[in-house]
């Protein structure tokens, strides 16, 4: 039989390990979603609710049809032992273009990370949210009221186990409300995460808190006016509780100041308040939660059911179109016949409020198709 080059490299390199394995791993997907509204054209194959317009004929006429392959992905990762500790690491993409690339089916970095003993660095999953908190369900975005976001990090977890617990410093990042006017971010400080997680044999708790340092200065000048900064907080519980051999109810809520960055939908960190002629900055309150049902039919047969609702409490000096509240909603029929393969079909609602109470709402069907691969090399 021949052997590849890359197949023979791979060989040469885990021979100098006692231990190693390396996988690449991904799926093909394709969604092909019915709106029966209208959405910002750069957000159309998925729901957030921030992107729902509240002022008629926004972005069009209603109705429209996407098919969109942003959910494939690709990633590799690898194990070796190190001094009697294992190191992994992990690279991996989707095609879901985001920021200067929204609207576009372009490579995104999801995880770029190593994981030695205690000690993590990289880019991965916040260590304020709780990723077994998101539902099974096939829309890619996802409940608008839950901590969700990857982000650069050094993480040290010293106790693991049923009990776990883990602090990070992690990337800062604010979102700037127009009321501040025209200034910049500044970033002094990481934010500082904690996170304690108790995993029963009845499911998981957990509870993350995390401390921001929310800083602007004016753009133009050095040492110019306006500058500020606030700190922010938060704090975020969240559970699922197994029903039976495979149901799942999965609850969460989070509050904070200035922690629109870690949200998963809507919302702004920093905007200018207090009363006319001394303006200052503020750290916006929120309020999100989530509320989701897992139920396995049979074998091949799945659904998945619930509420999302995300909260703001808006400044006085907010535009009157300014991110209010969002809702969402969504019930799925799944069906695997194998463990590689998964079809399915979802109904999705989103509703959005403005500050000056403007709303807007989008219903949708995604219907799903999916093809998993894994390919896995080892040593022992």
């Amino acid at each position: 039989m021949k052997k590849s080059v890359g197949t023979l490299i791979l060989g040469l390199v885990m021979a100098n390990s006692a231990y190693a394995d390396f996988e690449v791993y991904g799926f093909a997907q394709l969604d092909y979603v019915q709106d029966f509204k209208r959405t910002d054209p750069d957000w159309i194959s998925t729901l957030r609710p921030s992107k729902i317009p509240t002022q008629d004929s926004q972005y069009g006429s209603d109705g429209q049809a996407i098919l969109s392959p942003r959910q494939t992905r690709l990633g590799v990762q690898g194990n070796t032992l190190v001094s009697g500790d294992n190191l992994k690491s992990r690279i991996e993409f989707d095609f879901f273009g985001v920021g200067k690339d929204a609207g576009k089916v372009t490579p995104r970095l999801r995880h770029a990370y190593g994981e030695w003993g205690t000690v993590l660095v990289g880019q991965t999953w916040s260590n304020f949210m709780d990723v077994d908190g998101f539902p099974n369900i096939v829309d890619y975005w996802g409940p608008t009221g839950m901590v969700f976001i990857r982000t650069p990090q050094i993480r040290y977890t010293p106790i693991t186990g049923t009990s776990t617990v883990s602090v990070a410093l992690e990337n800062p990042c604010a979102d700037l409300d127009a009321s501040l006017g025209a200034v910049s971010m500044d970033n002094k400080y990481p934010d500082l995460s904690a996170k304690y997680r108790y995993s029963p044999e009845w499911g998981h708790l957990n509870v993350s808190g995390i401390v921001r340092y929310l800083g602007f200065d004016s753009t133009g000048a050095v040492n110019a006016d306006p500058k500020d900064h606030k700190m922010g907080w938060g704090v975020n519980l969240s559970t699922s509780y197994v029903i039976g051999s495979a149901d799942k109810l999965i609850l969460s809520a989070v509050y904070g100041d200035g922690i629109a960055n870690y949200m998963n939908d809507g919302g702004t960190d920093l905007a200018a308040d207090g009363p006319p002629g001394d303006l200052q900055a503020k750290a916006v309150p929120l309020l999100g939660w989530v509320a989701y049902f897992d139920h396995r039919w049979s074998e091949i047969w799945s659904s998945s059911i619930g509420f999302s609702k995300t909260e703001v409490t808006n400044t006085n000096y907010q535009a009157a179109d300014a991110y209010k509240f969002g809702e969402y909603s969504s019930v799925n029929m799944l069906y695997t016949p194998d463990k590689n393969v998964l079809m399915g079909a979802e109904f999705l609602y989103g509703l959005r409020e403005d500050k000056d109470g403007d709303r807007g709402e989008d219903y949708r069907v995604q219907f799903t198709f999916k093809y998993i691969f894994a390919n896995k090399w080892a040593n022992l």
